[in-house]
Order: structure tokens, then C-alpha cells, then sequence
């Protein structure tokens, strides 16, 4: 009976022991809460995954995050709405080096951390030099329905804007054709989400960028759940002379059509209006 009371002691020990190290690996120094720690405890579960605001560049925070994925787009509804009172929460003065850090896929493979760029003018790409796209991010589907294009892939930072820029993100000025076939860099996107809406950011950043500006741009993908489509991308950039400067979510949807957000699978619903 002794032997078998000091067993369990010896196990009650142990446990005891394990949850202290875990608890220590939550709570920094200082007793306040890492949530990062937390994060990387729990590798599976891949939305909450996402990065919280870097200390060094900011950005969406994962609180955003979250309520952003909660959000169910309504027939008639916008195509985007501003976050954060249209004001980005990059901070603009940690531009130092032209280059774009790529946020790796999660456990599914998808697109869904952020890509923050820290662009210059010799980041406005020539159009010429575009190349045939090949990677097919999750959610991907043969791109036209009844001779309408409804998917795209979505590039996080834009081929407008990263010429020069490697698949590591650093800038070589020999790669003028920029990032376009990255699957750190691509997700699927509704042709509309794209093409009519992302652009109009994507042109003010180009914008400023031609007019000798230094920018701070990141794209954001948000998935709900585990969902293999996104529901849409927020975007935000700043210049470091706060001349440029918004924060905006597009949901990722087509005019008359709606789409399974777990596979990506669309139908025909001549119902869906968007408007811009």
C-alpha cells in the first residue's frame, strides 16, 4: 500500500510539475499573458494561429482578425468597409529596408497570416513583364462559370507593386518581373474582389509610390475556421509621411454568385448583388 501511495504522489508530482513549466511558458517574466506562447502551444488550430500585431511594424491585431472572420456578407451590402475608422495601425516608422516579409502557409496550406511590404518607387513593376500564373491555392477552382470569370488568384502584395522583390522577399534588381507565382503570396479570390475593388488600393499605393513616396503595405486573408476559401482580405498601408493611409476589408464575393467557403465550390444566384 505504501508503494502504491508513493506512485500516485510520485505521479500527482509530475502533473503539478508539468502545468508550472506550461504556466510559465504563458506568462512572461513579468506575470503578464503571452498570448503568442499561447498560440504556439496549440499549432492545429490554425486561425487562432494568426499573427498578432508585430511589436516592430504593427498591423492587424488577432482580435481584428477575429471579428472580421465573424462577419456574413448581405446581398446588397458593400463590397468593402473600413476598419479601424479607415486608419491603418502599421507603424510608419518602421520602414528601414525595401523588402516584403512573407508570412509561411498554416496546416491547411493557406494564405492566412499576414504579408507586410516596405515598398519604394523601384517596386512599380512593368505590365509587360507579366507571367503565366500556375499555383493553385486552396479553395481553387477552373475559374469561369458560364463564360463568366469568377475566380482569381489573389496576390497579398500585388504584381504592380513588387518588382525586384525574390520569393524570400528581398529586393534584386535583376527580378523586374517580380513575385507572381509565390504561394506564400496567392489565394483565391473572387474575380470581382479583385479586379474592381483591390485594385482601387492597390493604385493608391501605386500612386504614392510613383510620386517618390515610401510605403508600408500589408494584405491579410481572413478564413473562418478551418474554411479552405477566404471571406475576404483586409488591407492597410501607411507612407512615412502619413500621406497615404487607410484600412479596409473587402469581402471576397461576385455579383451572382455565392460560394461554399469550405471548398470554394460556387453556384449561380442571380440574387447576389454587390454593390461597390
Amino acid at each position: 500500500m505504501a508503494r502504491k501511495k508513493q506512485k500516485k504522489q510520485g505521479t500527482l508530482y509530475t502533473v503539478i510539475g508539468a502545468i508550472i513549466i506550461i504556466a510559465w511558458g504563458i506568462f512572461s517574466k513579468d506575470g503578464n499573458f503571452n498570448l503568442n506562447n499561447l498560440f504556439s502551444m496549440n499549432p492545429s488550430n490554425t486561425v487562432n494561429n494568426a499573427k498578432s500585431a508585430n511589436t516592430y511594424y504593427g498591423g492587424l491585431s488577432k482580435t481584428d482578425y477575429d471579428q472580421l472572420a465573424k462577419l456574413d456578407f448581405k446581398s446588397g451590402d458593400r463590397a468593402y468597409i473600413d476598419v479601424n475608422h479607415n486608419k491603418s495601425t502599421l507603424i510608419k516608422n518602421a520602414w528601414k529596408v525595401n523588402k516584403v516579409i512573407y508570412s509561411n502557409l498554416d496546416s491547411l496550406n493557406r494564405t492566412s497570416h499576414s504579408n507586410t511590404a516596405f515598398l519604394e518607387k523601384r517596386n512599380v513593376a512593368n505590365d509587360s513583364l507579366r507571367v503565366r500564373q500556375f499555383v493553385q491555392p486552396t479553395g481553387w477552382h477552373y475559374n469561369h462559370r458560364n463564360g463568366t470569370q469568377i475566380y482569381n488568384r489573389g496576390h497579398l502584395i500585388a504584381y504592380s507593386i513588387s518588382a525586384g522583390i525574390d520569393q524570400d522577399g528581398n529586393y534584386n534588381p535583376n527580378n523586374q518581373s517580380g513575385d507572381q507565382n509565390n504561394p506564400k503570396n496567392l489565394f483565391t479570390q473572387s474575380a470581382y474582389s479583385n479586379q474592381k475593388i483591390q485594385t482601387i488600393f492597390e493604385s493608391k499605393v501605386r500612386r504614392a509610390l510613383r510620386e517618390n513616396k515610401r510605403v508600408i503595405y500589408q494584405a491579410t486573408p481572413i478564413f473562418r475556421g478551418n474554411e479552405l476559401m477566404a471571406r475576404g482580405i483586409n488591407l492597410q498601408a501607411i507612407s512615412t509621411d502619413g500621406s497615404l493611409d487607410f484600412n479596409v476589408y473587402l469581402f471576397n464575393v461576385q455579383p451572382g454568385f455565392v460560394y461554399n467557403y469550405n471548398d470554394g465550390r460556387a453556384k449561380i444566384d442571380r440574387q447576389m448583388i454587390v454593390k461597390q
